[in-house]
């Protein structure tokens, strides 16, 4: 069952910053989006979004940049 608000708390915080660690790995080996990463990351803490913890999004955002294939990668921004 998914959870309608996200908060990173302190005990989330170890969780989150496993997938934050894991999140390159899964972008570089699927060409992830930003959008397929997001949803990768809400299927791993089992909830249905994180986009409106301004915290967390810049975060992840920030995460995804930073990752190889990213930086080879070009997509579309909308």
């Amino acid at each position: 069952m998914s959870v309608s608000v996200f908060t990173i708390s302190p005990e989330m915080q170890s969780t989150w910053d496993d997938i934050m660690g894991q999140m390159c790995a899964f972008v570089d080996d699927n060409n992830a989006t930003v959008d397929q990463a997001c949803d990768w990351v809400c299927q791993m803490l089992e909830i249905s979004s994180f986009v409106d913890n301004e915290a967390a999004w810049d975060e992840f955002y920030k995460t995804w940049e930073s990752c190889d294939n990213r930086n080879t990668m070009e997509y579309m921004i909308d």
